[in-house]
């Protein structure tokens, strides 16, 4: 950083702060002057320190509060928490010139689709931006089809490609076992040969999550030893209660400013406990739930866009038969299939 100071009328030349003393010294400046540039120079650093620092660390609070507000999920809450703290404290001792572990941050995520895994690896990436692991933090989705190709030399080109997109921040392949399942003449290895290869290449800015269900993880795993020993964290995401999901409705209704009446509750309690006659519904996903929530919304809509006489209350209130034109419509529009 330097500063000005005005050697003769309309000549102006540029010092450091340290050379002020010795410009006093010298009868260039005056105490005064002297004092004053000091006091700019403070001034100047505290509002450097503040723009750089201050909005990172909000932001930082603010990724770890949306992590709270999740329904559910203590386990991976608690988990991601660990991770922060051993990136912290990893950063407070390298300052201190302490032997330091390294932030190997490559992930296995393991469970059912819908229970909130790809929103976890989201936050988990504006953290890591926040903290200067990753540059960027953004999150590249990607699935087999992304990755492999129809002929020899077409996936590591594939897979590269989505690999330049990650860096700086998660690369997250969701059904991650899938690469595996054509055994060796398949492409499929071709493209863990490649992501393996890019793992050590961008190790200090890249970091690979692989996603799936919970027991064809394991199995994928075992196909290729060497895989398991770079991914050391391994978090299990649990299927949601029939209360967490409730909550999980009740929330996505409050951030749109729509309620329900207690009647469409307890409807509501009585489809995800898949009572009779109910649509089918994986265990615990939160798909189902934001699916209906969606469709009850636009039914309602079409129920009120004809009545001119609407009021707020209306508006807001989500009736009986919205739900139940939602729940009855919900199988055409909603693969349940995973």
């Amino acid at each position: 950083m330097s500063l000005t100071y005005h050697l003769t009328p309309g000549i102006v030349r540029k010092v450091k702060p340290d050379d002020v003393p010795a410009l006093v010294e010298q009868g260039k400046i005056g105490p005064a002057q002297a004092f004053a540039m000091l006091r700019e120079s403070a001034g100047s650093s505290q509002a450097a320190h503040a723009e750089q620092e201050t909005p990172a660390t909000g932001r930082l609070d603010e990724a770890m509060q949306e992590l709270d507000l999740l329904i559910g999920l203590e386990e991976v809450k608690k988990l991601v928490r660990e991770l922060y703290a051993f990136v912290e404290i990893q950063g407070r001792r390298a300052r201190a010139s302490l032997a330091t572990e390294p932030l190997v941050l490559h992930m296995i995520f393991r469970g059912n689709p819908g229970t909130g895994k790809t929103t976890v690896a989201r936050i988990l990436g504006r953290v890591f931006r926040e903290m200067g692991v990753l540059q960027k933090g953004h999150l590249i989705e990607v699935e087999r089809a992304d990755l492999v190709g129809e002929y020899v030399g077409h996936t590591a080109q594939k897979a590269r490609d989505q690999v330049k997109r990650a860096v700086g921040g998660i690369l997250f392949i969701d059904e991650a076992y899938s690469l595996a399942r054509g055994g060796e003449k398949d492409f499929g290895k071709e493209a863990i040969d490649t992501l393996v290869k890019a793992m050590e290449d961008h190790k200090d800015d890249l970091i690979l999550i692989l996603a799936g269900y919970r027991d064809e993880m394991a199995r994928f795993l075992k196909t290729n030893p060497g895989l398991k020993s770079r991914f050391p964290i391994h978090i299990d995401f649990p299927d949601y209660s029939i209360e967490e999901l409730l909550k999980i409705a009740e929330l996505m209704l409050k951030q749109r400013q729509y309620r329900m009446s207690q009647d469409v509750r307890k409807r509501l309690v009585e489809a995800l406990a898949g009572g009779a006659g109910e649509v089918e519904r994986p265990q615990g996903n939160a798909r189902f739930v934001r699916n209906l929530i969606e469709r009850t919304v636009r039914r309602q809509a079409v129920r009120l866009v004809s009545r001119k006489d609407c009021t707020r209350e209306d508006l807001m209130t989500i009736e009986r038969q919205d739900f139940e034109e939602a729940l009855r419509l919900a199988p055409a529009e909603v693969s349940w299939v995973h």
